[in-house]
């Protein structure tokens, strides 16, 4: 399989992950795990597994989804899966730095392309109703069994398990790029003991493609024997990853009694007694679950509360700092948010925070101001689909309704919605033919022409292929 071919498969799967509920933008998260994926990629690179056609024709993007499965999965054309639930459960960042140096592995060395391509006759387009199929399983047997009907599905089931020798040769290159990118390879270790306990929480026993992988004693003692630190203990804990994985584990769960037991977590008798580590994760998660109940002046509470126990930790107290922004934004206090600064060379949850609190306010020359620079921010990262969609909304409150259908378009391309996309083009296209202040912008109406025969192109490719 090609390059191209396997980038164009990895796309039609993708745009199925975003169309699905459970799929999650949520920038912190997000930024967090893509930080860790950059710098295994940086070290891939040095290493010399990725090769440069591969890292300029792969997406090498991260789908979030909201599963509480300890799980994460590589995708054809460089795409990489984490459910929540992983985040939630890893102790550091080596330990997540190991699951996602093993999955990066599997993209680099080609693994999926090499499955495929055992079985000639099979097409591309079956493999990946196979896969999404398997990502269905977890949710609903009755939705997974409908994908997956008649003899060559279940064919195309057992080719798509990988074999133990590119497990072991995900393992070992795994090993490799996280620690050239420098995290402990005692969170290789450490890892696989929490996928054994997963495995047995969260694994049905079907659709194997994306289960989280069977572990071997021999894998095992590779992983061990390459550390040399068998009897070492566990790489410790710190302030921002509590926090992180405390979002997480928030995120996961829609459980109206679970959240408010968190809620109440902070004034119980023993929570003196935790660690400050520990402590300021039960604050984190309370403080998220009250804003997700609506219990602003609580969720306000724990965040105000959190801050001693971040004092003195950048990371932690940017994380508080942002959290508390959130539940202001929800509160009606926009002034928070608003006093971050826009700026596109700073982290993405800043940037998108700084925005919501302008928009909240409405001042037109600030609004403005944040739609400008999301633009800039979006000429850099075309597939930032939640950018095109705030700036969208910022063109749109100062009165430019051409621009903000454009963003619209544009949200619904980084997705591979071709179809709405194509809705929102001609949208515009009608608008600037009626004339008016929106038919005056013809820099916007040109640039609306050309993205639109280009999205028409890219819709006809693929109602061909479907």
């Amino acid at each position: 399989m090609t390059l191209g071919a396997e980038r164009r498969l990895g796309d039609q799967i993708a745009r199925e992950l975003y169309r699905d509920p459970d799929y999650l933008d949520d920038p912190v998260l997000q930024a967090y795990v893509e930080d860790i994926w950059l710098s295994l990629m940086q070290a891939a690179r040095s290493r010399g597994e990725l090769s440069p056609d591969q890292d300029e024709r792969f997406a090498w993007e991260v789908v979030l989804g909201r599963d509480r499965q300890v799980n994460a999965f590589a995708l054809p054309g460089g795409y990489m899966g984490v459910y929540l639930g992983l985040i939630a459960v890893v102790a550091n960042r080596d330990e997540l730095a190991s699951v996602l140096g093993h999955e990066l592995s599997h993209i680099t060395q080609r693994h999926i392309s090499r499955l495929m391509s055992k079985e000639g006759q099979q097409t591309p387009l079956m493999i990946a109703a196979l896969i999404l199929a398997a990502l269905a399983a977890s949710k609903s047997p009755d939705a997974a069994s409908a994908l997956m009907v008649g003899g060559q599905a279940l064919t195309l089931q057992n080719q798509l398990r990988f074999s133990r020798d590119m497990e072991r040769e995900a393992d070992r290159v795994g090993y490799g790029v996280m620690t050239q990118a420098g995290y402990d390879g005692q969170g290789f270790v450490t890892m696989f003991d929490k996928l054994q306990q997963a495995s047995r929480l969260n694994d049905n026993g079907a659709y194997p493609y994306l289960r989280s992988h069977p572990l071997t004693t021999e894998r095992i003692a590779d992983m061990q024997a390459r550390q040399q630190l068998k009897d070492a203990g566990p790489v410790p804990t710190t302030l921002e990853h509590s926090l992180i994985a405390a979002r997480a584990r928030a995120l996961s769960s829609s459980n109206i009694d679970q959240q408010r037991q968190w809620v109440a977590e902070p004034d119980a008798a023993g929570f003196a007694a935790l660690p400050v580590i520990r402590q300021a994760g039960v604050l984190y998660t309370a403080a998220l679950a009250a804003r997700q109940l609506r219990d602003y002046p609580r969720a306000r509470q724990w965040a105000i509360r959190l801050q001693d126990k971040v004092r003195g930790n950048p990371e932690a107290q940017r994380l508080q700092t942002w959290l508390l922004c959130e539940i202001d934004l929800a509160a009606g206090r926009p002034e928070t948010a608003a006093r971050l600064p826009l700026s596109t060379q700073g982290p993405r949850p800043a940037l998108f925070l700084a925005v919501q609190g302008r928009l909240a306010q409405g001042v037109s020359a600030e609004v403005e101001a944040a739609a400008e620079t999301l633009q800039t921010w979006v000429t850099l990262r075309p597939h930032d689909a939640s950018a095109w969609q705030m700036m969208a909304a910022a063109w749109r409150a100062v009165g430019k309704p051409l621009r903000a259908l454009r963003a619209e378009a544009e949200a619904q391309v980084a997705h591979f919605d071709y179809s709405a996309a194509m809705d929102r083009f001609k949208a515009a296209q009608d608008m600037v033919r009626r004339g008016g202040e929106a038919g005056a912008d013809h820099v916007e109406a040109s640039i609306i022409d050309t993205r639109a025969r280009e999205v028409g192109l890219l819709l006809r490719e693929q109602s061909a292929q479907r």
